[in-house]
């Protein structure tokens, strides 16, 4: 939220609760970071980043350590994100299911770009 603050974006309380619902996570809104697991604080930490309405949006690996259902929530949160507030999203993934949903894809192997 203190970011939310800092940039005098309006309600930023309910907006925190709104995106942790949107993820999933509203019924831990107190609990500390410690108490979550890994997947749970994935999904935490791309609340926080939708709350500021980025207009650009760096998602490495972003669905790493969550289940199934709870990546394809994350996804489709990230490309809905994209889409309305006209934002770019730079994502990196070894699945190249979710690869081909980008706009654009660009390759690295070996350190070099293809």
């Amino acid at each position: 939220m203190l970011p939310a603050e800092l940039n005098n974006l309006n309600m930023p309380k309910e907006n925190a609760l709104h995106w942790l619902g949107e993820v999933g996570l509203q019924e831990r809104a107190n609990n500390f970071p410690k108490t979550l697991s890994g997947g749970e604080q994935q999904r935490v930490a791309l609340a926080r980043a939708f709350i500021m309405k980025p207009t650009i949006l760096l998602a490495d690996e972003p669905t790493g350590s969550l289940d199934e259902l709870s990546g394809n929530r994350i996804i489709e949160l990230l490309f809905g994100l994209n889409r309305a507030n006209n934002s770019t999203l730079i994502l990196v993934t070894h699945d190249q299911t979710l690869a081909d949903r980008c706009q654009r894809q660009i390759h690295l192997q070996g350190g070099r770009l293809l």
